[in-house]
């Protein structure tokens, strides 16, 4: 077993080796396609996960991770066809149950002393309003962006 989780890598857009051994990449999509860019050549984008998996129901044993890495999709509105939606994926309208229940799956996987890095944009929900959604506080919160955060949980 791979010591690092993905539970919804998309194109492992911050990854700087797409395909590092050490790391699980899961997603409950799988595709292919081209963006049409004006001015610019055409953009080539793939979700291609090692496994198709939901974050919601994962199909992993109790601590198997060393380190949980949650990107969940941060896009409320938008067409199923749209860039964005392809892109980042789109949240349903129960999207606070889901993402409390992926947060939960997501330290259940993971080992006891263990990091789980969770990433929001916050383009259509604040950041504090995904929050109150977890049963646990952030170690360490950084602003990287106008509207992207990563924040660190610890599993003590």
């Amino acid at each position: 077993m791979k010591p690092i989780l993905d539970v919804c890598c998309g194109g492992k857009m911050f990854y700087a080796d797409k395909n590092n051994p050490n790391v699980l990449f899961c997603d409950k999509r799988k595709f292919e396609t081209i963006f049409k860019k004006s001015k610019q050549k055409d953009e080539h984008f793939s979700v291609k996960p090692d496994m198709i998996a939901d974050f919601k129901n994962l199909p992993f044993e109790n601590e198997s991770f060393s380190l949980v890495i949650f990107d969940p999709p941060h896009i409320k509105y938008g067409s199923e066809k749209s860039f964005m939606v392809q892109k980042y994926g789109k949240l349903d309208k129960n999207y606070k149950e889901d993402l409390a229940k992926g947060f939960k799956e997501c330290m259940r996987v993971l080992k006891s002393n263990g990091t789980l890095i969770f990433k929001w944009s916050e383009a259509q929900i604040s950041l504090s309003e995904i929050l109150s959604c977890f049963d646990k506080e952030p170690l360490l919160m950084q602003k990287t962006s106008r509207t992207s955060h990563f924040c660190v949980f610890y599993k003590g």
